[in-house]
């Protein structure tokens, strides 16, 4: 076993359970789990894997170095949907700043597909202004990791209720998206081959689909047929204008992972949409 410890966050969420997990199956690391609930099912499960699991919350620095002593590396991850954008760009920017200052050698922060790219996306633009400030902070190696829109999202009770996909999008836009179980490889490659990922900036995909063509290949696993139901953007924009700005940019732009690249690049093939729905349960929907 490797003296190197990693940290990660959001432990017991898809990103940060996934690269858990997976980093598990490979050995040669000791790992520490960060969640606000160390009590809970969730961490237990991940002290089954041998994970040591502290608890620890992204907006108390206090914690914060208390779960980054002696941590080699960090994999951070913040969630917006809880947050909320400026309070998940301070958190962003404190565990980057605290984990330098405490000697953190790897670190590896989860951002969004095209963060880069100037989105006007708020939930985008703030994740890519932690990445300046990670690139900024001087660490001896470190790796930024966009993953597009999460496979599991589709399974939602926001976007699927009944016999209806409901979303956004027209029905015919494709849309990139993954597994979170794949970002997990990619969090787990980028301990396990830190000098090869060293300061790696990489968007992770492992499909393009239309809204209609995920209805058809989600059928199966809600045990009934689908049928995808535009919302319109109006109706989008009274419940967030943030999530309105992203489907309006799906729409315009979107996504541009480079799928068959990242597989040559990083040896991992992520699965299509309908690779991922063969490894689920069934699913009951209201």
């Amino acid at each position: 076993m490797s003296d190197k410890l990693v940290l990660i966050t959001g432990a017991t969420g898809h990103q940060g359970g996934a690269t858990l997990r997976h980093l598990a199956k490979r050995g040669g690391f000791k790992l520490r789990a960060m969640t606000r609930k160390p009590e809970g099912d969730a961490a237990k499960a991940l002290a089954a894997l041998g994970a040591e699991v502290v608890a620890g919350d992204l907006d108390d620095a206090a914690s914060l170095e208390r779960a980054l002593a002696g941590a080699w590396g960090v994999y951070a991850v913040q969630n917006t949907w809880e947050a909320g954008v400026e309070k998940e760009e301070e958190q962003g920017k404190r565990i980057a700043k605290l984990a330098r200052d405490k000697g953190v050698q790897r670190f590896v922060y989860a951002s969004v597909g095209s963060a880069h790219k100037a989105t006007g996306i708020p939930h985008f633009d703030n994740k890519f202004r932690v990445e300046e400030a990670v690139k900024g902070l001087g660490f001896p190696s470190y790796a930024i990791i966009r993953p597009v829109f999460f496979m599991e999202n589709l399974l939602s009770p926001w976007s699927l209720s009944g016999d209806k996909l409901a979303m956004g999008l027209a029905p015919h836009t494709k849309l990139q998206m993954i597994a979170a179980d794949d970002i997990g490889k990619f969090g787990s490659k980028a301990f396990v081959d830190a000098d090869q990922m060293k300061n790696a900036e990489l968007d992770i995909a492992g499909d393009a689909v239309t809204m209609t063509e995920a209805a058809a290949a989600l059928s199966p696993l809600v045990g009934k047929p689908l049928t995808y139901q535009q919302i319109p953007i109006e109706a989008v924009r009274q419940q967030s204008d943030d999530v309105a700005k992203m489907v309006e940019w799906f729409e315009s732009t979107g996504y541009s992972a480079d799928i068959a690249t990242q597989e040559k690049r990083f040896g991992i093939r992520a699965l299509t949409l309908a690779e991922w729905v063969r490894t689920q349960s069934q699913v009951k929907v209201g």
